[in-house]
């Protein structure tokens, strides 16, 4: 079915939208994948907030540009499906990562963070990367450790003078 002008202009708007404050993209293949399995890919896209679309490629040439993602112009030939991390920058490698290794049929083409287009290859590690909550709980953990540190050695002089009377105490018992 053809789009309208006005259909058009729409969907190149909502993606530039999208892709103006996305922090990383996927674009992977789905040619072959059935419409329960790309109903599955969106539904566990909805759950981890990626926005994910299926754009023709002339469109979607339009809406990154002016983006961090218009470095991806390139790469987009094919039926692709666009997958934009809006919580962190790992989210949407994770759900297309975590689908593809289901579903062969779903391949991933590029993937961009930073204004740079990385290889496919770069999923991994992209996928790898952790969430905000859990940067911040690395975060404060390294900030703590310093402070526990200083508190269980200001603690130990008063927990061995423990230790020592009670051996002393122990020990005129025993005799």
């Amino acid at each position: 079915m053809a789009l309208k002008l006005e259909n058009k202009r729409q969907i190149v708007a909502e993606v530039n939208e999208v892709a103006s404050k996305a922090y990383a993209a996927v674009s992977a293949e789905y040619k072959g994948l059935s419409v329960a399995e790309m109903t599955k890919l969106r539904v566990a896209a909805r759950e981890n907030n990626v926005y994910l679309r299926v754009v023709r490629n002339t469109l979607a040439r339009r809406a990154v540009e002016g983006t961090d993602f218009a470095c991806m112009a390139n790469t987009l030939t094919g039926p692709l499906v666009l997958a934009f991390s809006l919580e962190d920058p790992g989210s949407a490698a994770r759900v297309i990562k975590d689908f593809a290794k289901d579903n062969k049929k779903l391949v991933v083409k590029a993937v961009s963070i930073g204004g740079q287009v990385l290889p496919a290859e770069a999923i991994e590690k992209l996928a790898k990367m952790p969430t905000y909550d859990q940067s911040i709980s690395m975060l404060m953990s390294v900030i703590k450790a310093p402070i526990q540190k200083l508190v269980r050695t200001l603690a130990e002089p008063h927990a061995k003078l423990v230790r020592t009377i009670a051996a002393v105490r122990d020990q005129k018992q025993a005799a």
